[in-house]
């Protein structure tokens, strides 16, 4: 069984069940206290016909005491999911992870960067450079990458470790991450030379698709846009590659 803690976490939990109605997973929300946001979340579940339950605070407490650190600040509410897959020990919730967030991170958006290899290549410079999280469109969730072979392969055990959190909404989880202080910088060839940023103490970076590049709102939400300069003869570099490098400027810049 599966626990999420907080506003934004359970109540996005009830939005996506709600339009599922997945009937393998089943629901229940625990909460203490009624204020404003746990009210209208009670509201939302009722209407989805998701089980509500007032316990004490001390319960919640208990029910959350074995979960990271991040996830134990529940604010009075728990949603428990039984059936749902078990989460892997680094999958997080990024509303939860922005709450404990250092002041010094780097988080990387993979926008349609969907090729096993790749993803593998950029987990395994996840991890060699300090990234702080790795974010994925829930198309494609972090789970489904653990289980494939050829990621697991290719990352050298990095994705066992790299905090992932996997999201419905890659512009609205940018704008989370610019509400929280980060700076967000796109990656592609027609930007700003690498050798010209000044990387925020709080960085994002977002990678595209080496077909489409970055989607178009998701290009929007960019408060730069960094090229790598080279001096090949092809067009540009495969994309793990490029998220290597980047990464290991913005760690070279932070020693």
């Amino acid at each position: 069984m599966n626990l999420y803690t907080g506003f934004h976490a359970v109540e996005e939990k009830v939005r996506r069940y709600s339009e599922s109605k997945d009937e393998s997973v089943k629901i229940k929300i625990f909460y203490s206290k009624i204020g404003p946001r746990i009210k209208k979340i009670i509201a939302q579940a009722k209407e989805a016909k998701i089980e509500v339950a007032q316990i004490s605070e001390k319960e919640l407490d208990q029910m959350v005491s074995s979960l990271p650190k991040e996830a134990q600040d529940h604010r009075g509410i728990v949603l428990t999911a039984d059936g749902e897959k078990a989460k892997q020990k680094n999958e997080v919730v990024l509303e939860q992870w922005l709450s404990v967030c250092p002041e010094n991170a780097t988080v990387v958006v993979l926008d349609s960067v969907t090729d096993p290899h790749n993803v593998g290549a950029i987990l395994r410079s996840c991890d060699q450079f300090g990234a702080s999280l790795l974010i994925l469109p829930d198309h494609r969730s972090a789970s489904d990458f653990k289980d494939n072979q050829i990621i697991a392969r290719t990352s050298a055990g990095a994705s066992s470790w790299v905090p992932v959190a996997t999201v419905t909404n890659l512009v609205r989880s940018v704008q989370l991450l610019k509400e929280n202080g980060f700076w967000i910088y796109g990656a592609d060839a027609g930007g700003e030379s690498l050798a010209k940023i000044d990387f925020s103490p709080k960085t994002c970076i977002i990678m595209g698709s080496e077909g489409t590049g970055i989607a178009r709102l998701l290009e929007e939400q960019c408060d730069k846009i960094v090229s790598i300069p080279t001096c090949g003869k092809i067009d540009s570099l495969n994309v793990s590659v490029a998220a290597g490098v980047l990464l290991y400027e913005r760690h070279r810049r932070t020693l």
